[in-house]
């Protein structure tokens, strides 16, 4: 196979290989682990080497050479209608468990589709119909026409944005209902969407410095250069990543409302409506206020039956606790005891767990404890379950460190 190596097409190529290499490896980790994010994370990684393929080998001598020059005329590697879609499927199925790849789904591909059958009319009427270059009279590959590059780009700006809509609820709901969010916050998933603007960042750069400035083949090199560089980042990050969630939910993007899934998909369906809690503007109307005092009466019943389950019993103890295991000790549902910690106590459920965990902790510095145990010991002793999650909710409370709070106090 012809292939010139220069300095800018062997550069490319590291990262294609590169690319590739890790593609395969997610797919077969996927496959082996039966983790659907990494089958989606390896098609963005695929799509990614493909998008670098034509800088690569035109800097190779391809768009010089036949029959090369017709494979980059004719094949398209440029699927921007797909990475979009793909991002936000590879986000879900990180951060959800229960979602799954459905029929109405597939309707997001649709214009990637289309595109694909666009390339093969062109096919076609060049090479078998007319045998001569009809829609390739002008010598520009159509991946980089500007009407393809100007909707791939908005299209995959679009798509971005929903994930991080999607990621934002996430965050907002596992504070909500576990005791442990910190250790399922997926950082991976923040580095991954911010890797990916970056993405969108160099498309928009380059696209307007062509406006003002003639940008030549290499000038543009640089963008492509800076694409592989973040996909890079992606495919080490991303076949590192090892964090799991186990809460299952389901929600609508345009609403607050989500539904919990009480147990797995495949295990027999319990769903509860769960609603992130938002303060409430006072309202004076007579029959609001009587329905406010009612709710207050609850909430405040509430009150008494979890400050006993929790530090009756030292629930917080548990690592693990959760807000759906709490409401099955309760006999209750989800939302009613959420309610009642965020109105109740002005907490989530989260920081309301990890409050008592920190009064344990000092009532543990007050009796000398961190004399005979260090102070990650003791930590996990009252609950938590990592040194920088112990560290920033002790400082959320007593706004000191654990190690200032002990220099003050001895």
């Amino acid at each position: 196979m012809y292939f010139y190596f220069g300095f800018y097409s062997s550069i490319l190529l590291i990262f294609f290989v590169h690319g590739l290499v890790y593609s395969v490896l997610l797919f077969k980790k996927g496959i082996a682990n039966d983790t659907n994010a990494d089958k989606w994370l390896g098609l963005f990684l695929l799509l990614s080497v493909l998008y670098i393929a034509p800088w690569m080998l035109g800097f190779a001598g391809w768009y010089d050479t036949q029959p090369y020059r017709d494979i980059l005329f004719y094949i398209p590697f440029q699927h921007l209608f797909f990475m979009g879609p793909i991002v936000f499927f590879y986000v879900q199925s990180l951060l959800n468990p229960s979602f799954q790849f459905r029929k109405k789904d597939s309707l997001h591909f649709i214009p990637g589709i289309l595109y694909l059958l666009y390339a093969l009319i062109v096919f076609i009427t060049d090479k078998c119909i007319l045998h001569e270059y009809y829609f390739y009279a002008d010598g520009a590959d159509k991946d980089f026409a500007a009407w393809y590059q100007i909707l791939g780009c908005v299209s995959m700006i679009i798509y971005f944005l929903s994930s991080l809509k999607y990621y934002t609820v996430y965050k907002q709901l596992v504070q909500q209902v576990t005791s442990y969010a910190d250790t399922v916050l997926f950082t991976w998933v923040r580095n991954f969407l911010i890797a990916f603007l970056g993405i969108l960042i160099v498309r928009i750069f380059f696209f307007i410095l062509s406006i003002f400035i003639d940008v030549d083949y290499g000038g543009n090199w640089w963008g492509f250069f800076a694409f592989s560089i973040l996909f890079y980042y992606i495919a080490v990050s991303g076949y590192a990543n090892a964090v799991k969630t186990k809460m299952y939910f389901k929600t609508n993007l345009f609403t607050q409302q989500i539904t919990l899934l009480l147990s797995a998909p495949n295990q027999q369906l319990q769903e509860e409506t769960f609603t992130i809690f938002e303060e409430v503007e006072p309202n004076n109307n007579t029959v609001a206020i009587e329905e406010d005092a009612v709710e207050l009466h609850k909430i405040n019943q509430w009150k008494e039956k979890l400050l006993e389950e929790i530090v009756g019993n030292e629930l917080y103890k548990n690592a693990e606790l959760s807000l759906t295991d709490l409401s099955k000790r309760l006999k209750t549902n989800a939302s009613i005891l959420s309610k009642t910690i965020n109105k109740g106590f002005g907490m989530n459920f989260n920081d309301f767990i990890n409050y008592y965990r920190v009064q344990m902790v000092i009532e543990m510095l007050q009796q000398g404890e961190h004399k005979k145990q260090t102070l990650l010991g003791i930590a996990f002793d009252c609950g938590f379950n990592s040194k920088a999650t112990f560290n920033r909710a002790f400082k959320k409370v007593t706004q000191k460190s654990p190690k200032e709070w002990i220099e003050q106090s001895s």
